[in-house]
């Protein structure tokens, strides 16, 4: 079979199932994973696909690089699961920090319409106009360098501002984690800043995403599995990446 051939086999597949596996395809040509590989690289160059751990997705159904005014309507039920199981951590007159993201929006939601004392800090405009709502709740912005892109406050300023805190609990949002060397990934440095000063603040730290980013992992690297104390997903990952993830320590809520 001529590369060609094949690589037009493994765009057909990726358009009626949404992502290819190396493994699969390896055995599915009769050839070998490296090959594989090669291939997705060349097609990922040409902006056909998005490789990804252990294989690939189609480029256009990535939803990481939306603005954060697209990504509140995606996902939505799985991001109330995640929101449900974060919000049973949270203890009364503890000081919790949330980071940018549209599942700590949902997170918002549920502190807000509770009754419990505590003290929030956010560096995200929609997340603090939410707990706003609520008289119990002592609601802090960090300030910072404004990204419209985020509704939210990044940067140097901002890490700065964190760094004077002391959090009980922080949650910070995801873009994807690289198995590779077990790092955990944002779309940029300056957000990727901010997440490094909210992790290092806090007693409890928890990475909050939809399980589909248990596969995806993006260009900046802010945190290890060793830094937090866990992933709070809507489900577990299929079993080999959850076979893989508990073998290197990660508490998967």
């Amino acid at each position: 079979m001529f590369l060609q051939e094949r690589q037009e086999i493994i765009l057909r597949e990726l358009n009626e199932c949404g992502q290819v596996k190396v493994k699969l395809l390896s055995e599915k040509f009769g050839v070998t994973e490296d090959c594989i590989r090669k291939d997705l690289k060349l097609l990922e160059n040409q902006g056909k696909l998005k490789r990804t751990y252990g294989g690939a997705i189609l480029s256009q159904d990535y939803p990481l690089q939306r603005d954060v005014i697209d990504r509140k309507m995606v996902h939505t039920a799985e991001k109330e699961k995640i929101a449900e199981k974060a919000v049973a951590m949270i203890k009364e007159h503890e000081t919790v920090f949330l980071d940018i993201s549209t599942t700590n929006i949902k997170l918002a939601q549920l502190i807000a319409a509770q009754s419990r004392r505590l003290i929030v800090v956010s560096n995200m405009i929609d997340i603090l106009q939410i707990l706003a709502s609520n008289p119990q709740i002592t609601t802090i912005g960090t300030g910072g360098t404004m990204y419209r892109t985020t509704n939210g406050f990044m940067g140097i300023a901002t890490a700065k501002a964190i760094k004077e805190y002391s959090f009980d609990r922080a949650f910070i949002g995801s873009c994807g984690i690289d198995m590779v060397d077990s790092s955990i990934t944002t779309l940029g440095a300056e957000d990727g800043l901010t997440k490094v000063a909210a992790i290092s603040a806090s007693r409890h730290k928890y990475i909050v995403m939809e399980s589909e980013k248990f596969y995806y992992n993006e260009c900046y690297k802010f945190a290890h599995f060793d830094d937090v104390d866990g992933f709070i997903s809507d489900k577990l990952p299929n079993a080999e990446m959850q076979k893989e993830l508990e073998a290197a320590g990660v508490e998967l809520y």
